[in-house]
């Protein structure tokens, strides 16, 4: 078996910590470094080196992995250290904007370093998992030399192309459902609690749930990627029919609602331009096109 890439990582938050272990686990040599030292401690005790200094850190190994809040957050603390970076290869984890990506993006390559931007999809004690996503762009060869290594954190690795934000592109749209998901569970749990009833209750039916929306997903995206409307599975006015028992069940439940308006402010948008007997999906065309 070939030896094992040796591996830096910088940041050990929840998630930091997860990609730190799995590669120990893997049996990549792996150096750690985050501000507050003593968040290596679980690591080192696991096999991991912490590094005395950020220098050291990346100094350490040829594959170099940020996990840290945001891009900029990457930029400070890389910084002090960018001569260092020459001839390596960074790849990102991190939130941020795709443009905030192609910033990050040219000034590693401007330290004579390689870059791949990339996100996890799934929570923390998910990565290693056979089954967890995480997407990559960039750099190709990159991808391409370390794709082993990578795969680490997640069976299900995919390179979506060279263009530097793509990653975070993708994190943005596909991450943007998860909010809206969670607000509405947690109004739900709320409701059923005005009841004397648990949330665990409705989890099972929850699950179900978020299935049958899975299951309408392909179809949805066909619609929206063809622009026709006309055949839907569940129109604009079905969804707007339902507005006024959002509301009563605020009333009722004695629960805080507001959370709805922008959306029953879309629907009725929809009606009123004369898209009520269209698919759903055609609120995505009122997406593109934000009221001044």
């Amino acid at each position: 078996m070939p030896a094992r890439t040796p591996v830096t990582v910088i940041g050990l938050g929840a998630m930091g910590s997860a990609v730190a272990a799995a590669f120990v686990e893997a049996g990549h040599p792996t150096t750690v470094w985050n501000r507050t030292p003593s968040r290596a401690d679980p690591l080192v005790e696991k096999g991991a080196v912490r590094a005395a200094s950020v220098a050291a850190a990346v100094a350490a190994s040829p594959l170099v992995v940020t996990v840290l809040t945001t891009h900029e957050a990457t930029r400070e603390v890389l910084g002090p250290v960018a001569d260092g970076l020459r001839g390596r290869s960074l790849v990102t984890l991190n939130s941020g904007s795709p443009a905030a990506a192609r910033r990050l993006a040219g000034w590693v390559r401007e330290q004579g370093a390689r870059h791949l931007g990339g996100a996890v999809k799934d929570v923390p004690p998910a990565v290693g998992g056979a089954d967890t996503l995480l997407y990559y762009s960039g750099d190709a060869p990159v991808f391409a030399e370390h794709e082993r290594t990578l795969r680490v954190l997640g069976g299900d690795t995919v390179y979506l192309g060279g263009d530097p934000d793509l990653a975070v592109l993708y994190e943005a749209a596909v991450g943007g459902t998860l909010l809206p998901a969670l607000v509405g569970f947690f109004q739900g749990a709320a409701a059923l609690q005005a009841r004397g009833l648990t949330a665990a209750s409705m989890v099972r039916f929850s699950v179900k749930w978020f299935g049958m929306i899975a299951s309408v997903l392909p179809a949805l995206a066909e619609e929206i990627d063809s622009g026709d409307y006309g055949e839907p599975l569940s129109t604009v006015d079905v969804f707007a029919a339902g507005m006024a028992g959002d509301t009563e069940l605020g009333r009722e439940a004695g629960l805080d609602v507001d959370w709805h308006r922008p959306f029953h402010d879309l629907l009725t948008r929809a009606v009123e331009s004369g898209r009520g007997a269209e698919s759903i999906a055609v609120l995505t065309e009122l997406l593109k096109k934000p009221r001044s």
